[in-house]
């Protein structure tokens, strides 16, 4: 049997906050918190804001650290002091690329950084490398030379997949990458993506409340509320038959 991508096992992760003037107060954040990801698949991660979403990527990239439970990549345990040697197989895109580029770095500038500070490839190792990704990606050569403000919105999406995608990673986090597009640059987006994982086998967890999204690229789903799983499968088989009614609620505020 596939050994999954990815697999959460029992994933618990609580913050403290102040209350009065000597209190603090627990606020669990995610609780028991379990699902696979399978190489050349893709799982959605929904619900409202403040369902554990963002701890949840925050916890899969190493910024933050799980009060139990396990994350295994490949079937081998990660702790967070192993996410600088497995930052080639996990990258994250933000839900703003526009915000997460260096404005005064050109985008070639920006790339040879990443190759340089975790491969051993040589100058023109590099610049070839930096040109394929940008062509890939329905991107020109010259492109390299650009600054961030120089790109349209979808070409701006297409330079930070760009750099997520020259570590040739095997997952990819779309943390509600999409969601600020324009239909027309999000279908243009979703196509690339779509064709790079018939391609490449790439996988992807995607973070999203954009449930027709959802619907329409997405092999599993799970649906998070308050930091709990209440629904996960097939993603089908969520929407024709969700087993708890905020699930309920959220398909058929997004047929509405």
């Amino acid at each position: 049997m596939t050994t999954p991508l990815l697999e959460i096992r029992q994933l618990y992760k609580s913050y403290q906050k102040a209350q009065g003037i000597f209190g603090r107060k627990t606020i669990q954040a995610l609780s028991d918190i379990s699902f696979s990801l399978y190489p050349g698949q893709t799982l959605a991660i929904v619900g409202e804001t403040g369902s554990g979403k963002s701890t949840l990527a925050k916890l899969l990239v190493g910024i933050e650290k799980p009060d139990s439970g396990e994350i295994l990549l490949e079937g081998q345990a990660v702790t967070i002091s192993d996410y600088k040697k497995y930052n080639h197989v996990i990258r994250y895109i933000f839900q703003d690329p526009a915000r997460s580029l260096n404005p005064h770095q050109k985008v070639g500038q920006m790339l040879d950084d990443v190759l340089r500070y975790s491969t051993q490839l040589n100058e023109e190792q590099r610049q070839d490398k930096i040109h394929q990704t940008l062509q890939q990606l329905g991107l020109m050569e010259e492109h390299a030379d650009y600054y961030p403000h120089m790109f349209s919105g979808g070409q701006l999406q297409r330079v930070a997949l760009a750099r997520a995608l020259i570590m040739d990673p095997k997952l990819l986090i779309l943390d509600e990458a999409l969601t600020a597009l324009d239909p027309s640059l999000r279908a243009q987006i979703v196509n690339l993506l779509l064709e790079l994982q018939k391609s490449t086998g790439l996988s992807y967890l995607l973070i999203t409340n954009h449930l027709r999204l959802v619907r329409h690229i997405s092999d599993h789903m799970l649906v998070l509320h308050q930091g709990k799983a209440l629904d996960y499968g097939q993603t089908n088989e969520v929407f024709s038959n969700p087993q708890h009614d905020y699930s309920r609620k959220l398909i058929k505020s997004a047929q509405s």
